[in-house]
């Protein structure tokens, strides 16, 4: 049996050298729900580009301009955190 490492000798997880790689790996296949937005209800206060988890919040010039569902996994946080008065962001069944 081979002896256990410490944690000390494991390699640091998360760290990502090859961006190559998570550009060509589009993980939006993914999803079973979409986010829909809505530009004329968005107040641009970027708290859903803010919680993103997969940084699919499309920003130019520090205003939204869409979703790149290229990425986007359809978890729905971007909706959720869309303030209530604006529901800029809804989710909806995704359709194959």
């Amino acid at each position: 049996m081979s002896k256990l490492k410490s944690w000390k000798e494991l390699p640091c997880g998360a760290i990502i050298n090859d961006l190559k790689a998570v550009l060509e790996n589009k993980t939006g296949t993914w999803r079973s729900f979409r986010p829909i937005w809505n530009k004329e209800k968005c107040i641009n206060c970027l708290t859903c580009w803010i919680y993103c988890p997969d940084a699919a919040i499309i920003l130019v010039d520090g205003k939204h301009q869409g979703i790149n569902y290229d990425y986007c996994k359809g978890c729905g946080i971007c909706a959720e955190v869309c303030p209530k008065k604006v529901q800029a962001i809804t989710m909806v069944k995704e359709e194959k």
